[in-house]
């Protein structure tokens, strides 16, 4: 009795009938598939990049007039907004007190992600312990209750 070789790269194979030849098209009329290539006689089917189903131009509509030209435009988008990250003053109470905070503080701690725009502290919940706030854009209300508590906040 002969001890069972390893399985390696160099000694593996598909399993038995879970691999089958692709279909080789227009290749003669011996192979099933010649001449028209399994595409029947003209028409727009036959054609390369036809318009059958999963194909065609994307909203073509058969030379109607497609939805995105049949809705009339609205609005627009301002490319220079930017959203802010918010960051409650219940939050900042889990920091230490004295502790500084700043944008790549609250991006360590994984508060806000570095790549998603810069951080903005609203006035939500209670503070209750003095921080440093620098550098990081905050409501009125929110500079108030730093400010009660006996915190800083520096431009």
């Amino acid at each position: 009795m002969s001890k069972p070789s390893r399985v390696g790269l160099d000694n593996l194979s598909p399993a038995r009938g879970s691999h089958r030849d692709r279909k080789r098209i227009g290749r003669g009329p011996g192979s099933g598939t010649g001449k028209t290539s399994g595409k029947g006689h003209k028409g727009s089917k036959a054609r390369a990049g036809h318009g059958g189903p999963g194909g065609g131009k994307p909203h073509f509509e058969g030379g109607q007039m497609p939805l995105t030209r049949r809705l009339p435009k609205r609005g627009f988008t301002n490319e220079f907004r930017v959203e802010h990250q918010v960051v409650t003053l219940e939050a900042l109470n889990r920091w230490p007190e004295g502790t500084e905070v700043t944008q790549e503080a609250l991006a360590e701690k994984g508060w806000v992600h570095r790549r998603k725009g810069p951080a903005k502290v609203l006035a939500n919940g209670k503070l209750t312990r003095p921080v440093t706030v620098r550098g990081i854009k905050m409501s009125a209300a929110a500079r108030e209750q730093i400010l009660a508590a006996g915190g800083r906040v520096e431009a």
